[in-house]
């Protein structure tokens, strides 16, 4: 059997450089950041909005609306056999009406937990529009799904995965991409 490898992708000086540029592309698509909101997805999307959201505010001088959802309860494999959901939280204490939401996750994979999520989005409110951000795009799209704004796009085979390691220092923060691993997706 052949041994898992780990290639790096993207270090902390470039996950930064990346978020940065989809930063001002977020803006400069929206003309700045007037009724925008950001909705990270959890796990991963969360700590990448906050980063975002704190770029908007040095370049803009503007406290964008932040929150983040949780898409469980909204996934497709709820029904499989031996499927204990973990429930975590949704926290988006502002309205979506009118907004133009930009919803951030760390990896664009099949398109079912973009779907999910703004299935959950619907939930709290009519949103002026929906875009995507995405810090790693992978391919292997099974839902008509893309995304507005891509960090970087890493194409992958279907038994590679991506791990984006958000937690802690953002110092500490890269992306590995596993090669020869089980073929469980994001």
């Amino acid at each position: 059997m052949k041994k898992a490898s780990r290639k790096l992708i993207l270090d902390a000086k470039g996950m930064e450089r990346v978020l940065s540029r989809l930063t001002h592309e977020i803006l400069e698509k929206n003309k700045g950041a007037e009724d925008m909101a950001l909705i990270g997805i959890m796990s991963g999307g969360v700590p990448l909005s906050k980063f975002i959201r704190d770029k908007i505010r040095a370049i803009e001088g503007i406290d964008v609306p932040a929150g983040y959802v949780d898409i469980t309860l909204y996934r497709d494999d709820l029904s499989r056999v031996g499927y204990q959901p973990r429930l975590k939280r949704t926290e988006i204490p502002f309205s979506l009406d009118k907004k133009k939401v930009v919803l951030v996750d760390d990896v664009l994979f099949t398109g079912r937990t973009i779907r999910a999520a703004m299935d959950a989005l619907i939930d709290f409110g009519r949103p002026k529009s929906i875009q995507l951000a995405v810090l790693i795009d992978r391919g292997h799209r099974e839902l008509p799904i893309r995304a507005d704004y891509v960090g970087r796009n890493v194409p992958t085979s279907r038994n590679e995965t991506v791990d984006v390691m958000v937690q802690g220092e953002r110092e500490e923060w890269k992306v590995l991409l596993n090669q020869n691993a089980s073929g469980k997706g994001e």
